[in-house]
């Protein structure tokens, strides 16, 4: 696969962006950082109006527990000889007992709420009890989290809820025991997973279902959703990726199946792994993560595409990305379980640098590149600083740690909303394509029946040059064979008859000749031509002849063909006048308009007699006459009757481009 950016961002580099737009950018940042922060105040205080909204609900008196006494001791059962300590809830062990390791007793003292009625079931709410906890009520085991020594169950980001017997509870003196079995903050990478506990609410179970049913929610349930759809996200990008052979939606892909694997530390309570080994292995996990990431945000951003440089570069950044993979898991090796947590701190501080600096990168190119991605990124990186922000803060203590944690479904929403980007980026260059492929297809479509037409016309052309070709060949043949002989018989014969046959012969191949050389006739040269021949044969038969011919002859071209054919029909209607009409007078006229030219042959003679059937095309060569006009596109007509002369009218059509149109001859 190669790093390069989808159509619409293969675009020329313009100019850097002014200052302003930098600042601009800065100040969504800025906005950004500043609404996650309200939301994040406003939800607080919902949560907490609406813990005090339930005190009062109607259901009954809910007690909040924050005393008790507390015991370090991984005793079965409350240590009751040993003397207990006061304690404060809720109990976080980074400060209560920072290096302590192993079982914590927690006893509470408390009497029944009021209820409504003695229907009402009671129960123990406990937001937090990190790793595990048994529950004992009046010295009865009420319930257990689950495993409670090594690999030990774990529920840091489980709440409970205990249901309290009616037979158990006393009006007054009852007492709660806790067992709580955690780890040290040094021996965890996160402080959210330190040993401690948070207060115990007693109250109607109605009203507690509600708290325990929107932590689980927040905690659980929606970074279990979040992380399905990341699945189907990480895979598609993946799958997208191979199809179109695009780096960086592999990267994408993976920091999606990455993140939703990493998610399951939420609900996956009962590992097979000792606690440290977990969180050893959470650590290294988050390295190829942000390694993922920081290809992602650069390969999207183009890096590697601007030149030999930004490539040197690239892979100075692929080896330092390997080289942290591997370096990450000797550091804690090196360190020991004691250095889990100080070390896992640095890491992460560093790997928010890194995120934050690839981030910025992005911005910074997109700013010059693509708008619309800048305005994006902006509140994308304005998101990441607070929660990234937050996170450390947690971890430093600076802010409550326990509740909701913001980061479990803040940056998969964030990974969310990057990827419908990609998807209509993606949508967007595939409908380019569809169109640019549309538009080829056409083309394709256009240029392959122009070459059909090229083809069909070379091919025609090929044909009509070789049939020229032959014609000219024939022609020669005749000219210089038939037409040598002939014109010796014309001139060495002493009979009359042969030697006029002869010549009418010569003159007719000559014709032939002139036909199939397929030279065009200017109308005013066949007229002069047909004029010459009709003058000559009538006068050397005795019969006067008027020629009455236009005075503008157009300036017009006749095909071969067509001055071949009427020169034959012309000589048949003279040939006519001499043997059969005994006519002593004969009017040739010719005329011509815009789409034809028509030859009126008129005589005085005897006329046609009628034949069997009436019609006057029988004999005398009028049907020769009518065919060759009609292969012509024109027509011959033919007036005559006995005493009443013939007249032959020969009209034959004339071409727009400057030659008459032209039928292949039977």
């Amino acid at each position: 696969m190669r790093d390069e950016p989808m159509e619409p961002y293969s675009k020329p580099t313009p100019p850097p962006p002014p200052a302003d737009l930098v600042w601009r950018g800065l100040g969504v940042v800025a906005l950004a950082v500043l609404a996650l922060a309200l939301v994040w105040i406003a939800l607080r205080s919902l949560a907490q109006r609406e813990i005090e909204a339930l005190k009062s609900a109607g259901q009954g008196e809910i007690v909040v527990l924050h005393e008790g006494w507390a015991i370090a001791a991984p005793d079965a059962a409350f240590p009751a000889g040993r003397t207990a300590e006061a304690v404060r809830l809720p109990d976080d062990w980074t400060a209560s007992r920072p290096n302590y390791q192993g079982t914590v007793w927690y006893r509470l003292n408390f009497d029944t709420p009021a209820r409504p009625d003695t229907d009402t079931l009671m129960a123990a709410y406990i937001e937090r009890a990190c790793t595990n906890l048994e529950v004992y009520l009046n010295g009865q085991l009420l319930h257990s989290g689950g495993r409670m020594s090594e690999p030990v169950t774990r529920n840091c980001y489980q709440s409970q809820l205990i249901a309290l017997p009616s037979f158990l509870l006393r009006a007054t003196g009852n007492q709660l025991d806790v067992r709580v079995v955690g780890e040290q903050l040094k021996h965890v990478s996160a402080r959210q997973r330190a040993g401690g506990m948070s207060e115990v609410r007693i109250g109607p179970m109605q009203s507690l279902q509600h708290l325990h049913d929107q932590h689980v929610f927040w905690n659980i349930t929606l970074a279990q959703i979040i992380a399905g759809v990341q699945l189907v996200l990480g895979a598609f990008a993946i799958v997208l990726a191979f199809v179109r052979r695009l780096n960086y939606l592999f990267h994408f892909g993976m920091v999606c199946l990455g993140w939703a694997l990493l998610s399951s530390r939420l609900w996956w309570r009962n590992l097979p792994l000792p606690g440290t080994s977990v969180e050893l292995l959470i650590c290294m996990a988050f390295a190829p993560l942000v390694g993922f990431s920081v290809k992602f945000l650069l390969g999207y951003a183009g890096f590697g595409l601007h030149g030999e440089r930004e490539t040197r570069y690239g892979r100075w950044i692929d080896a330092a990305l390997w080289l942290q993979c591997l370096a990450l898991p000797g550091s804690f090796i090196l360190a020991g379980p004691d250095g889990i947590f100080p070390l896992a701190r640095v890491w992460y501080a560093f790997f928010a640098l890194e995120i934050l600096a690839a981030v910025a990168y992005f911005v910074w190119r997109t700013a010059r590149d693509r708008k619309p991605e800048f305005w994006l990124m902006c509140v994308v990186l304005g998101a990441v600083v607070f929660v990234v922000g937050f996170e450390l803060a947690g971890q430093s203590g600076w802010v409550p740690a326990w509740g909701m944690n913001v980061s479990n479904f803040v940056l998969p929403l964030l990974f969310c909303a990057v990827a419908v980007r990609l998807i209509q980026v993606y949508a967007r260059a595939l409908q380019t394509a569809e169109g640019a492929r549309f538009r080829l297809e056409s083309r394709i479509e256009e240029i392959t029946a122009e070459i059909e037409r090229n083809f069909h016309q070379l091919a025609d052309l090929r044909v009509e040059q070789i049939a020229e070709k032959e014609r000219k060949r024939i022609a020669a043949d005749l000219h210089d064979d038939l037409g040598a002989k002939l014109l010796t018989i014309v001139h060495t014969s002493d009979n009359d008859r042969i030697s006029t046959l002869a010549r009418e012969a010569l003159e007719e191949m000559r014709l032939s000749v002139r036909g199939l050389t397929g030279r065009p006739v200017h109308c005013g040269d066949a007229l002069g031509d047909w004029r010459s021949e009709v003058v000559s044969r009538l006068g050397q038969a005795g019969i006067e002849v008027d020629w009455v011919a236009p005075p503008d002859v157009p300036e017009h071209t006749l095909s071969a063909r067509i001055y071949v054919q009427t020169t034959r029909i012309v000589r048949e209607a003279v040939s006519n006048i001499i043997k059969h009409a005994g006519a002593t007078h004969v009017v040739v006229s010719c005329a011509f308009d815009q789409d034809d030219f028509q030859i009126v042959v008129q005589d005085n003679g005897r006329g046609i007699p009628m034949e069997l059937d009436g019609r006057l095309d029988r004999g005398h060569g009028m049907a020769s006459m009518k065919h060759r006009a009609k292969q012509l596109n024109g027509q011959c007509l033919v007036e005559s009757g006995p005493g009443f002369g013939t007249t032959i009218r020969l009209t034959l059509p004339l071409d727009p481009g400057g030659h008459a149109n032209l039928q292949t001859a039977d």
